[in-house]
């Protein structure tokens, strides 16, 4: 096919030939920069995911404080038995 169309065709034919894989890789280059992200808004949402990590911290820390306060009750109690 390759064949044919050199010896029977124009320099139209030609040129598709040789700059088809200039066009095809032009096809898939990305169109342009991403536009920039809003640095301000990252932060923001990074400061709130924090601080709601850090309220069940502190909401676990409680729990694990109040079990260790009745498990302690419950083994004074145990000793005066």
């Amino acid at each position: 096919m390759i064949k044919l169309m050199w010896n029977g065709s124009g320099p139209l034919a030609r040129a598709l030939v040789l700059c088809s894989p200039v066009l095809l890789l032009g096809a898939c280059a990305a169109p342009g920069a991403p536009p920039p992200c809003d640095a301000c808004a990252t932060a923001q949402q990074a400061e709130a995911t924090a601080n709601q990590a850090l309220t069940v911290a502190h909401q676990a820390l409680d729990a694990a404080n109040a079990a260790r306060a009745a498990s302690s009750e419950m083994y004074q109690r145990g000793l005066r038995k």
